[in-house]
Formats: C-alpha cells, structure tokens, sequence
C-alpha cells in the first residue's frame, strides 16, 4: 500500500471516528434506552396520535417508548357498536402505527363492564340475555377481535376490573348474567383465538390489601383450572400520598408468586385533590365542579412539583427493585394535556399527572429517572 494512501485512510477514521463521537455526545438517552434489558416502557396513544395528526406527541412516542396500548379505539363499545358491526378502522392504524415503529403492542381491552356497548347483554325486548347467549357473544367479540390481530397485539388485557377492594366480584353484568365463570371463559376464547399471545388480567386499587386477596385467589383458581393466564396488570392511578408504596409492593410480590408477570399499567399520578378516595379509578365516578378542587390552573406552586417529582422516582426506583418481574411500565397518555384526570372525576380541571408537559418537554423527574435505570 502507498504512502498517501495510508495517510487517507488514517485521516478519514479519524473524521469518522469524530463525526460519531460527536453524534453520539448530541445523543441523550431516553427512557427506552435506559431501561432497555429491564422491562418495557409504554404509554397509551388517543385517535390523534394514533392517526398522526398529533406529530409533536408522536415524536415523543418514537423517541422515548417502546411499547403501546389503544386509549380507547379497543374497548368494545367503539369496536363492536352494534352486534356484528366491527369497526376496525382506528384499531387497524394503532397496529399499523406499532409496526412501522417496531413497538410493543397491547390490546386493551376485551372484557370490561364499562364501555361496553348496551346490545351486549340485551334481548330485543330490553330484558338481559341468557348465559348461554351472553358467551356466545363474548365468544365471537374475542374471536373476531384477537383473531383479526393474531400474531401482531403480542399481549391482550383480557378481563379489566373484575374484583372489588373486598375481594369479591364486582356485580356486572357479565357477572351477574353468566357468573365467575365469565373471566375463565374469556381467557380461553383469547387463547384459542391466539395461541401465541400473552394473557393478563387487569386491574386498580391493586395496593389495597383486599383486591389483592381477591385477584391473587381469582389466578390461583384459573390456574388450578388449566387456564393459560401469562400476566398481571397492576393499574398505576396513584395520587401524591396515596396508596402506600409498601403495599403496592406487597402486591407486586405476592403476583410475581404466583408465577405471572407483573406489568404497571395505566400509571399517572394526580396531584390534584380527590373529591372520594374510595372510588379508585371506577371511571363512572362523576362529581360535580367545585373551585377548590382545582386548585393549580395557573401553574403548580414549588413545593407540589418536588412533591410530585419525588412520587414518580420513588415508584420508578421500586419498579427497578422489582425489575427481574416486571415486564412492562406504561403510562396513561403522552403529555399532560391529553390525560383524562383532566375531566375525572370532576370535569374541566387541570392535572399534571404524566412525565411529559403540555407543551411535550420531559419533566425534570425523566433524567432522573433516565440516570438511575442506567445504574442497574
């Protein structure tokens, strides 16, 4: 080899080597990165990003998470609105969205009392169907959801808010047309639907000692029973003293014993104060506006930003303790605009619940959170 040559080749590493130096110092790492190895990190998409049309969020999707799940386009009032009339079309643009992106995705959810549509459990005289006609229609919603996504949704919520704080099962109408029974059946129509795909149960207030009891007694029947159930989902709809961090471990211990995976889901933390701490995330809570529930329009005082800041690094340091069991942290929405503690339980509020702003800068809270998974 000549001389020059050599020379050229030395010098153009040598810019090489720079150019990606220097791309790479430009580069901070995002919660993706940081916590890549440990579990994935995921938030909830609305029509607007799912669709594109929200591009500044988008961004924030592509940039700092590897894992979805549809807001709303899933549940089976927008997807099944009358009986045998699908409508797939945003559903089809969030699994077509998770490809182009290459990204975890979750389908929520299959069976839940709430936001189902009313046909569901009515004849055409307004009186509740039979049980066998009730599981029939569970039957071809699952089928012909889970179907239509086989081998693309990797994980499914199957059944969401099943059990109540005292351990019981709430009193749907899934429960009360067809009984306990209901939760085993969906599990089966999901697997049989997709063989493949992971199945978890879903549910708040998960800290509370007694929908513990409930749900870790619920797996440990449908386990007994041979049904596939591959994960727990422990909704994160936590405020700023509220519930116990000791006991939300407790729960995530006495899941992971029982062989499942644990998933945070849902998690926001509103600092805002709750008209009725009983009612945990039942989304048909509705209390009327009163001003001294919304106390921050303007902007959060000093002291509740640390307070807030400290709540998510306190949870995400737990989440890490437990990361050889966790498998997926995701947070209810993209920024704090979009998020639905806004309108609940009292309409027309203002929160500041998730880790991004309106504006979609990252709250200082994410490096912190960025540096301390890059220490495990």
């Amino acid at each position: 080899m000549k001389k020059n040559q050599l020379v050229l080749m030395v010098l153009a590493g040598v810019v090489l080597a720079a150019f990606t130096s220097v791309k790479t110092a430009g580069q901070q790492p995002g919660l993706k990165d940081a916590f890549a190895g440990k579990f994935y990190i995921g938030t909830a998409l609305n029509a607007a990003q799912i669709t594109g049309k929200d591009t500044a969020a988008c961004r924030v999707v592509k940039e700092q998470f590897n894992a979805i799940v549809a807001e709303n386009c899933m549940k089976s009032g927008p997807i099944q609105p009358q009986e045998g009339v699908f409508d797939f079309s945003l559903a089809d643009r969030f699994v077509r969205f998770g490809e182009e992106n290459q990204l975890f995705m979750t389908g929520h959810t299959l069976i839940w009392h709430s936001q189902a549509p009313a046909w569901f459990f009515k004849d055409q005289q307004g009186n509740n169907v039979s049980r066998e006609v009730l599981i029939e229609r569970m039957k071809k919603h699952i089928y012909t959801v889970v179907g239509r996504y086989k081998g693309k949704i990797k994980g499914w919520d199957v059944v969401n808010e099943a059990i109540e704080d005292d351990g019981s099962y709430r009193k749907s109408k899934f429960y009360e047309i067809i009984g306990e029974d209901f939760v085993k059946l969906a599990f089966q129509f999901a697997h049989d639907a997709d063989p493949e795909a992971e199945l978890y149960y879903n549910d708040y207030s998960m800290a509370n000692p007694g929908r513990r009891q409930g749900v870790v007694a619920m797996v440990k029947k449908l386990q007994e029973q041979g049904v596939k159930i591959d994960g727990i989902g422990m909704q994160g709809h936590i405020g700023l003293d509220y519930p116990d961090i000791r006991e939300f471990e407790k729960s995530i211990e006495a899941f992971a014993a029982l062989g499942v995976k644990v998933m945070i889901t849902e998690m926001d933390i509103t600092v805002l104060p709750m008209p009725d701490q009983r009612i945990g995330a039942e989304v048909a809570a509705n209390f009327e506006y009163q001003k001294k529930l919304n106390p921050y329009t303007k902007g959060l005082p000093e002291e509740i930003e640390v307070a807030l800041e400290k709540r998510y690094f306190d949870f995400f340091r737990l989440f890490l303790k437990h990361r050889n069991v966790i498998s997926r942290v995701t947070v209810w929405g993209v920024n704090d605009r979009q998020s639905w503690k806004n309108n609940w339980p009292v309409r027309g509020r203002t929160d500041y619940p998730l880790l991004f702003d309106r504006n979609n800068q990252p709250k200082p809270v994410v490096q912190k959170i960025i540096e301390e998974a890059m220490k495990y």
